[in-house]
């Protein structure tokens, strides 16, 4: 169980990563002017974020882990 947890809090943390990476992306094609750029990184923004587990459902998780153990 241990070893899961690990596992998606790793993943987590890569996506976190991966969108910070695309802000600051995003935010030198706005300021570019690079239109047709900047909206590809927000649709791939979009894409990343929709993957984050919510919040409730780490809470819940983490609870269930917690009777697990």
């Amino acid at each position: 169980m241990i070893s899961h947890d690990y596992d998606a809090i790793n993943v987590e943390e890569n996506l976190l990563r991966q969108i910070e990476i695309k802000e600051n992306q995003l935010k030198i094609a706005q300021e570019s002017n690079m239109f047709y750029v900047a909206e590809a990184l927000e649709i791939e923004l979009l894409k990343l974020r929709s993957q984050l587990p919510e919040p409730q459902e780490q809470e819940l998780q983490a609870l269930m882990s917690l009777l697990d153990d």
